[in-house]
């Protein structure tokens, strides 16, 4: 059982697609899900700091996506504490 809210059959059902599905097409969902993630992750610091410009609203995903440490790596302008 993958999911608590959904029947057994409908999991079977689901499972099965993925199943057919090509790499392509997981590839595709994959991105999908991926940029529907990374949107929720900016909503949720547009919440949180709602004076953040794009750039910081970027740079707080980054560092959630990446964790602090990679992310002042990669991105050393951040400069608010860890």
């Amino acid at each position: 059982m993958l999911s608590r809210d959904t029947s057994p059959e409908m999991e079977q059902r689901q499972i099965e697609r993925w199943r057919q599905m090509t790499a392509a097409e997981k590839l595709r969902l994959v991105g999908m899900l991926r940029a529907s993630v990374l949107q929720l992750a900016g909503t949720g610091v547009r919440m949180r700091f709602p004076e953040a410009g794009e750039r910081e609203v970027f740079l707080r995903v980054a560092e959630l996506a990446l964790g602090p440490a990679l992310a002042r790596k990669a991105y050393p302008e951040i400069d608010w504490p860890a």
